[in-house]
């Protein structure tokens, strides 16, 4: 997965409580294994009419927050069913960050798995930043997950906590596969001598494949 380091994007406010998955990704869009093409289906209820038309006032399909890449919502965001297809969704639109005062524990999860920066402030901060955001194009926020703070576009610096091995693990870009194949060398080696040691055992690879 793509490194997170440090982000500096267009923030679009979200005054919502109890933003559920179904509501980021509908369950009849859940049907693919595949994470590209899930971006145009992101809060497909809120974003379009009966006939497939746009909502003009929804803040996503407004210019400019259709190039957002950072969301800043309220409690209890990702809540409702467990589906990894809901921060899949969100990274296809272009979603890296979403701020918010709390968050659904496996959507939490999800989102460092798949390369999004989740962000615990405040709920008067998030207020805040969503009048900030509010300003449209000149709305820019910078999070920097290296020094741990949001940046205002007034240049204030907000900080915020994060698990140190989450952090490490997205200032690499590393997955849970990405975590294996860190130990690629030793796995190899210790394969090589399996099969010198037991040789009438399977291999580790033929194992997997049945």
């Amino acid at each position: 997965m793509d490194k997170f380091t440090q982000l500096t994007a267009l923030a679009a406010p979200m005054a919502a409580e109890n933003v559920d998955t179904d509501q980021i990704i509908p369950a009849r869009f859940l049907k693919t294994i595949h994470r590209k093409g899930l971006g145009q289906h992101v809060f497909a209820a809120q974003r379009y009419d009966e006939d497939g038309q746009e909502r003009p006032d929804f803040v996503l399909n407004q210019a400019p927050y259709r190039q957002a890449q950072i969301l800043i919502a309220l409690d209890n965001f990702g809540c409702g069913s467990s589906r990894e297809h809901a921060p899949w969704a969100l990274l296809d639109f272009g979603i890296r960050c979403v701020i918010a005062p709390s968050f659904a524990d496996i959507f939490f999860n999800n989102c460092f798995k798949n390369g999004i920066l989740p962000v615990r402030l405040p709920r008067e901060v998030c207020l805040a930043l969503m009048e900030d955001a509010r300003l449209g194009a000149n709305a820019r926020l910078t999070v920097d997950l290296e020094r741990q703070v949001v940046v205002t576009p007034d240049g204030a610096e907000i900080p915020f906590d994060v698990d140190p091995l989450r952090r490490r693990l997205l200032l690499e870009g590393l997955d849970d596969i990405g975590q294996t194949l860190i130990h690629e060398k030793q796995i190899d080696a210790f394969e090589a001598r399996r099969a010198e040691q037991a040789s009438w055992l399977p291999s580790i690879t033929e194992e997997v494949a049945k």
